[in-house]
């Protein structure tokens, strides 16, 4: 296993290379030019120039490119355009709560996904199932934004119980947990009934239930361990989603992650923390892919990770 861990390892750095390229390449074609933006509307055309030779944006294209990724693997991404301060030390100040976030969120996303897919799967066409699967569809339909407004007016506005917004405690990030967890959650129910659903018409299944066993053991200790081999994968992915595509979440409830750095990037055209961040998000997907292989290993002995 250790060996398959290497491998993976040292095949991420090619792939991190054509995203480096491509991060660059894109930002280069967004509209708006960071050295006005620095400057100000009222700065002379020779104010803007001197402020772009100081950032090297006249540079050639593919100088400007090797200076970022020469100093990308070694850890150093350069200064912010807006704050002046190293873009390295901004992102690990934000990756925590969003790494935070993120844990909740999955955490009520597997609790509830799991939950309502094997009520789905073992009352198949009762209503509960029924019930199940709606609030899967509604839940996987419904915008984060809109939920997460919806949150707030209940539970900040009308009932006071929870903040509608900030950090400070583990009360902070209950609404935006659920807010972005809740898309998860609906596509793990639909994950777990459906891969259930196929493992309870295994022959070793029906094997256990002519021996006497009951239905819950049945469930929980036979078929549920693999019908969750395909939902850890899907697991996996989302928790990548979780981690890069809480934008719009953390812009809602105003929480201090990597999101709102991210959208404030954007809009400045900071384009040292725009490329640090999307490759953070890159390695990230690149990572728990490589965790959800090795579960794979774990849930299933069969499976060799070693071929």
């Amino acid at each position: 296993m250790l060996v398959y861990i290497g491998r993976r390892l040292v095949g991420m750095v090619p792939i991190l290379l054509v995203v480096a390229v491509v991060i660059f390449m894109f930002l280069h074609l967004i509209p708006g030019d960071p050295a006005r933006l620095i400057a100000g509307t009222e700065a002379s055309l020779q104010d803007v120039e001197n402020v772009r030779q100081s950032l090297g944006l006249d540079l050639p294209i593919w100088k400007q490119f090797w200076l970022f990724f020469s100093r990308a693997i070694q850890g150093d991404f350069g200064m912010s355009y807006r704050t002046h301060q190293p873009v390295f030390a901004m992102i690990s100040e934000r990756f925590w709560p969003t790494l935070e976030l993120a844990f909740w969120s999955m955490i009520w996303a597997i609790v509830a996904g799991l939950a309502l897919g094997v009520v789905a799967a073992t009352r198949r066409g009762k209503w509960a199932d029924n019930l199940a699967m709606f609030g899967s569809v509604t839940g996987i339909s419904m915008p984060s934004f809109w939920l997460g407004l919806l949150l707030i007016e209940l539970f900040a506005v009308q009932l006071g119980w929870l903040p509608s917004g900030g950090s400070g405690g583990f009360k902070y990030v209950i609404l935006p947990a659920i807010t972005l967890g809740s898309g998860v959650a609906a596509v793990i129910a639909r994950f777990t009934r459906n891969s259930l659903l196929e493992t309870l018409r295994e022959d070793y299944v029906r094997t256990a239930r002519a021996k006497g066993a009951r239905e819950r053991v049945v469930v929980w200790s036979h078929a549920l361990r693999n019908a969750l081999i395909p939902v850890v994968t899907m697991t996996g992915l989302q928790f990548g989603f979780l981690l890069g595509g809480s934008v719009v979440v953390e812009a809602v409830f105003t929480w201090p992650g990597m999101g709102r750095l991210l959208i404030d990037a954007v809009n400045f055209r900071d384009y040292p923390v725009i490329q640090a961040e999307m490759l953070l998000f890159a390695l990230e997907f690149m990572v728990i892919n490589m965790v959800v292989d090795v579960l794979y290993a774990v849930l299933n002995p069969q499976i060799r990770l070693d071929r």
